[in-house]
């Protein structure tokens, strides 16, 4: 498994991922306003998770969403090991299964059978975030990819 994303609620998305570019030096990659919830993604540092903050979440908590090679076979795996399936979804990226584990904690796991349809939100403004509100030219894609090679971080940059 690798954590590729951390779904973070927010009650106003622009003024969080303000906060995350302008004062810890985030980078926006997106920021989508549709289908009623807006979504910033944004990454910090050149490894580790890309923060999505939303304003659509039911729950205050955040979601870590971990990539699986196969999702039918990991999901077979966890409930050997007495696992509690939760809802199934989509996801832009793919088939995806959310769950809590015992202590409430939020996780996700899903299987990239879409690996460009991210690629496509790249760029996309719908609201100011920062006072840089651009994306940054160094990033082609929000779809995570396997590590090639040990000197590449799970992007493959």
């Amino acid at each position: 498994m690798e954590l590729d994303f951390l779904y973070v609620p927010s009650a106003n998305v622009a003024a969080d991922a303000t906060y995350w570019v302008d004062v810890l030096g985030a980078h926006v990659l997106f920021a989508v306003d549709g289908m009623g919830a807006r979504v910033a993604m944004l990454e910090l540092g050149a490894t580790g998770p890309r923060i999505l903050l939303t304003d659509h979440l039911e729950d205050e908590r955040t979601i870590l969403i971990y990539r699986v090679d196969n999702l039918k076979r990991t999901e077979k795996e966890l409930r050997a090991k007495g696992w509690k399936r939760g809802r199934s979804l989509e996801i832009p990226h793919g088939p995806c299964i959310s769950f809590a584990t015992p202590g409430r904690q939020r996780v996700a796991i899903y299987q990239l059978s879409r690996p460009g349809v991210a690629s496509h939100f790249i760029g996309r403004m719908d609201f100011a975030v920062g006072s840089a509100s651009g994306p940054r030219s160094d990033r082609a894609t929000a779809a995570p990819s396997r590590r090639s090679s040990p000197k590449q971080d799970k992007r493959g940059k």
